[in-house]
């Protein structure tokens, strides 16, 4: 495992039409793509919310991935708190 000081950790909170249009799936294969662990899940409140540890780099990738998400979305707002890495291990759909 890489050494947590090289990692950063993103707690992130997506509106905007991001249920039922594969979001989640999109989330966790871009995800899978650069690197990066974590997980994502809806929220009852129709919002999307993931977490996001690995790289700098790949973890900013991410956020902004995030902006448009998967095809079908309609992204409103993006937000982005950074917390310290908890060591999160692949990545998964949270249900």
């Amino acid at each position: 495992m890489a050494d947590e000081s090289d990692r950063t950790r993103a707690h992130v909170f997506v509106s905007g039409t991001v249920q039922g249009v594969y979001y989640r799936a999109n989330t966790r294969d871009t995800a899978q793509e650069k690197g990066i662990d974590g997980w994502v899940r809806n929220l009852d409140d129709g919002r999307v919310e993931a977490v996001f540890e690995g790289p700098d780099e790949a973890v900013e990738s991410m956020i902004e991935w995030c902006h448009t998400g998967s095809p079908a979305a309609a992204v409103e707002n993006v937000e982005a708190e950074f917390e310290v890495p908890g060591g999160e291990s692949g990545f998964e759909i949270r249900y």
